[in-house]
Formats: C-alpha cells, sequence, structure tokens
C-alpha cells in the first residue's frame, strides 16, 4: 500500500508508535546507562571502600601490637605484664577478625596474590611476637629485647610493607573504580544527547510528514471548494490518494462534475426558453396587425350592410323601381357573400394560428417544468454538499422560481389563447350564418325579377335578413375586439417571459464551465434551436 492511500488513523497511530518505541528506547537506553553506573558505584561501596577500611583498620592493630609488645617487654610489674598480656591477645583477636573479614571481600587475583606475601610475613611476625611475648613473660627481658628489636623489627617492617602494598591496591582500585564510573556517566550523558536528538529529529521528520500530509489534501479541498463558490466549475483537480482526504476530493470532483452537468441543462433550456418567447413575441405582433386588418374588414361590411338595408327599404317603398332596386341588391348581396366568405376564412386562419400557439405554449410549459426539475435536483445535489453547495443552493431556488414564473405566465397565455379559439369559433359559427343569410337574400332577390307579387314579402324577408347580418357583423365585430385585446396580453405575457427567460440566463452565468461543456452546450442549443423549436411563420 502507498504512503499517499494510508488512511489518517493509520498515519496517527503510526506517528505515536513511532514516538512510543523512540520513548522506549530513550527510557532502555537511560536504564542500562543507569545499571551501569550502578554497577560501579556499588563495586567502589561493597568492595573497594570496606577493603581499604579493613586495612587501615589491621594497619592499626598491627600498630597496638607493637607497642603492647614494646610495653611488655619494658615493664616489669607482673600484674601490669598480664593486663598487657590481655590486651595482646584481644588485640590479636580482632585482628583476626578483621583480617578473616577482609579475605572474604578479595574480588580480584592480584589483591589475592598481593595478599598471599602479606600472609606469610604475617605468620612469620606472629610467631616472633609469640616468642617475644613468652620471652617477656620468663623475665627474658634482656633476649626478648634483643629479639624485638631485632628479628621481630625486621619482620615487622616487611609485614607493614605488605600491608602498605595492600592499602595501596585498594586505594588504586577504588580511584579506578570511581573513574570509571565518572567515564560511564559521560558516556551515559553523550548517549542520552545522541539518543535524545536522534528522537527528536526522527520526531520532527515524522510530524513534519503527518502534518503535510493532512494539511496539503485539506488545502486542496479547500481551494476546490473556493472555486465552487465563486462559480468556477472549470478546474479540475488529479487525486491520487484513496484514504479520507482522497474521498473528499473526489466527492468534491464529483459534485463540480455534477454542478457543470446541471448548469449545462439549466442554460441550454434557459436559451430555448428565451429564444421560443421570442418567436412568440413575433407571432403575436403578426397577429395583432391581421387582426387590426380584420377589424378594418368588418367595418367595410357593417358600411356595405346599412347600404343594403337602405336599398331594401327603397325597394318597400316603390315598387316601380324593385327591379332595379333587386337588381343593385342582388349585386351588394354577392359582394357581400364574398365579404363574408372572406371572413371565414380569415377565422379560420385566426383558429389555425391561435391553435399553433397554444401547442407552442404548451411546449413553454413543458421547457419550464423540466427547469424546475433541474433546478430541484440541483437543490438536492447542494443540499447534500452541505456547506460547500450553500452559495449553489440560492442559485437553484432563484432558477426554480424563474421556472416557476415561466410556467405561470405560460399556463396565463394557454387560457388566453384558450379563450380566444373558442371565440374565434363562435366568430367563423356567425359567418357561417351569414353567408347562408346572403345566400338567401341573393336567391329572394332573384325571385323578385320573377314574382313582382312577392315583392312586399320579399323586402319584408330581406329586411329580416339585413338585420340578422348587422347583429352578426356587430357580434363579430365586437369578438375581433376582444381578439385584439387578448392578443395584447398574449404580447405583453410573451414579453414577460423572454425578460425572465433572459433573467435565467444572465443568472446562470454566474457559472464558468471548461471549454469541452461549453462547446457540447452550444452545440446542443443550435441543435435545439433547429428542431426542437423551429421558426413559427403566420400566414
Amino acid at each position: 500500500m502507498k504512503l499517499d492511500d494510508m488512511r489518517i488513523s493509520t498515519r496517527l497511530t503510526s506517528v505515536l508508535g513511532l514516538l512510543m518505541a523512540l520513548l522506549c528506547a530513550i527510557v532502555v537506553i537511560a536504564l542500562l546507562q543507569m545499571k551501569t553506573m550502578r554497577d560501579g558505584t556499588m563495586d567502589i561501596t561493597d568492595n573497594w571502600l570496606p577493603a581499604v577500611e579493613r586495612v587501615d583498620a589491621m594497619k592499626t592493630g598491627l600498630s597496638n601490637l607493637r607497642t603492647l609488645e614494646t610495653q611488655h617487654v619494658l615493664n616489669t610489674d607482673e600484674t601490669a605484664m598480664g593486663n598487657i598480656e590481655k590486651n595482646i591477645n584481644q588485640t590479636v583477636a580482632a585482628f583476626e577478625t578483621i583480617h578473616q573479614t577482609y579475605v572474604r571481600s578479595i574480588h580480584n587475583d592480584e589483591e589475592k596474590k598481593q595478599h598471599d606475601t602479606f600472609a606469610v610475613d604475617l605468620k612469620q611476625y606472629l610467631e616472633t611476637s609469640h616468642q617475644v611475648v613468652d620471652m617477656s613473660t620468663k623475665r627474658e627481658k634482656f633476649p626478648a629485647r634483643k629479639l624485638l628489636e631485632g628479628e621481630s623489627q625486621k619482620l615487622f617492617g616487611r609485614l607493614n610493607a605488605s600491608i602498605n602494598q595492600l592499602s595501596d591496591l585498594n586505594h588504586q582500585g577504588a580511584v579506578a573504580a570511581s573513574v570509571e564510573s565518572a567515564n560511564a556517566y559521560a558516556s551515559a550523558r553523550y548517549t542520552m544527547f545522541g539518543v535524545l536528538l536522534a528522537c527528536l529529529i526522527l520526531s520532527i521528520v515524522a510530524g513534519m510528514w503527518l502534518i503535510r500530509s493532512v494539511t496539503v489534501p485539506l488545502h486542496q479541498a479547500v481551494l476546490m471548494a473556493s472555486q465552487i463558490a465563486q462559480g468556477a466549475l472549470s478546474h479540475a483537480m488529479q487525486v491520487n490518494s484513496s484514504n479520507e482526504t482522497g474521498k473528499l476530493l473526489n466527492a468534491l470532483q464529483g459534485m463540480r462534475t455534477s454542478l457543470v452537468d446541471v448548469v449545462s441543462h439549466v442554460r441550454q433550456g434557459s436559451e430555448s426558453v428565451a429564444t421560443a418567447s421570442a418567436e412568440i413575441a413575433q407571432g403575436n405582433h403578426d397577429l395583432s396587425a391581421r387582426t387590426e386588418q380584420q377589424a378594418s374588414a368588418l367595418q367595410h361590411t357593417t358600411s356595405s350592410m346599412e347600404q343594403l338595408g337602405t336599398t331594401v327599404k327603397q325597394n318597400a317603398d316603390s315598387a316601380r323601381q324593385a327591379n332595379q332596386l333587386a337588381m343593385n341588391a342582388s349585386q351588394v348581396a354577392i359582394q357581400g357573400g364574398q365579404v363574408v366568405s372572406e371572413v371565414v376564412s380569415t377565422m379560420k386562419g385566426i383558429t389555425d394560428s391561435s391553435r399553433k400557439i397554444a401547442d407552442i405554449i404548451s411546449l413553454i410549459d413543458g421547457i419550464a417544468f423540466q427547469t424546475n426539475i433541474l433546478a430541484l435536483n440541483a437543490a438536492v445535489e447542494a443540499a447534500r454538499a452541505g456547506e460547500q453547495g450553500r452559495g449553489f443552493a440560492v442559485v437553484a431556488s432563484e432558477v426554480r422560481s424563474l421556472a416557476g414564473r415561466s410556467a405561470q405566465a405560460a399556463k396565463e397565455i394557454k387560457t388566453l389563447i384558450d379563450e380566444s379559439v373558442l371565440r374565434v369559433e363562435q366568430g367563423t359559427t356567425l359567418a357561417d350564418r351569414a353567408g347562408t343569410t346572403m345566400t338567401e337574400v341573393v336567391a329572394a332577390i332573384q325571385r323578385v325579377t320573377d314574382i313582382m307579387g312577392e315583392i312586399s314579402a320579399a323586402s319584408t324577408q330581406q329586411a329580416s335578413g339585413v338585420s340578422q347580418i348587422g347583429d352578426a357583423i356587430t357580434h363579430m365585430d365586437q369578438t375581433t375586439q376582444q381578439n385584439a385585446a387578448l392578443v395584447e396580453q398574449m404580447a405583453a405575457a410573451a414579453s414577460s417571459l423572454r425578460n425572465q427567460a433572459h433573467e435565467l440566463v444572465q443568472t446562470v452565468t454566474v457559472f464558468k464551465l471548461g471549454a469541452d461543456h461549453q462547446a457540447m452546450a452550444s452545440t446542443s442549443f443550435q441543435h435545439q434551436d433547429h428542431d426542437t423549436h423551429p421558426q413559427l411563420t403566420y400566414r
């Protein structure tokens, strides 16, 4: 497993384990060095110093024994000599006790060898000393004194030299042990300093590695989150680890990819809505112009019907002019029939156009619904992102609000279009009725030329027909005026929809996509512009 893939908990455990191991190593080394110094100190206190004390005590005992021997030889009083002899025995006994204790404490060959020499000299001296005391006790003072000052003095000198050598040997051993202990302390101090320095360096290196392995990926995560919060979605980041920080960077990378997809789709949808709303506005403008033309045609039709009514009245007043008036009325009726036919054709065109507009509004409503779904998905993704996605959540909420307003505007336009289609269908029905009436008028006028006797009845029927036509044309004029008002409302709604789509486009432009996604969005929008939303044509 690579170091970059190691979990943070494992890294912390490894570093803490290393520090604990280094601490244990320091403690073990310190204990070993302390044991070495303790061994040196114990060697001095348990071996060398007691040996020096015992050798000094033996020297003192020998000096006391020599003094007592001299006093015994020089003294002639029996009681005093007895006391001195008693002291001699006690001194010899004490010396032997100290000597045996010293023998048991000998701890090296050199000291044992030196002691063997001392033991030989001691044995010879004690034998001579015993002879001196015996001779002095027997009152052989002169031989005793001679032996004391002669052979005994010589042996005492050799014994004193041997015990001095033992004393010097033990003093030298104590000094050497002290020097060795001091050297062990110095070595322990340097060793501890070296180990401590090595542990400190290893701890610093491990700590720096741990800090860098955690802070560098976190810095990268903060940088990516800041870029996403600022709307810069074009910067991708390569992740080389699979631990906690690697998973965090992968999650941020996935969030960035999702945001790029959502923003691309929202931008495409908003541009499509803007294009469709512009086309609707243009279509409403054309429809308004045609509605004005229709109103003008209806005014002309009303004027013609007024002239027809006057002709019918004149036909009823003067039977002699009935034929001529009937012919004139026939011509006027024919013209009225043509006008009504044109009105019927125009109303059918308006009906077809209104149905096309209704289809376009349904398409806009669908686009607004899809935009709302995309905004909802974006809000969900932003909620999953937590604190890093709060900025995008606000944008997604605004996008959803604009999509809702677009859907509401499309719904209102659809309602107005449905009402317009209903009224146009009613106008078409009335126009059909007007055409039928005009046909009847033409037939009646033709009968006038054949049956003059039916002039009054025919004139009455003509008057009734003209009245119905006038009512129908008046109703058509009202319907046309209402259609004009609806067209104006549709134009205003389309303009509002276009402005909202423009605001939506401006809102999503805060996100900066990569070159690949921008090219893909542009290509997709051009494809939708030519296929999904074809240019509307009104005829």
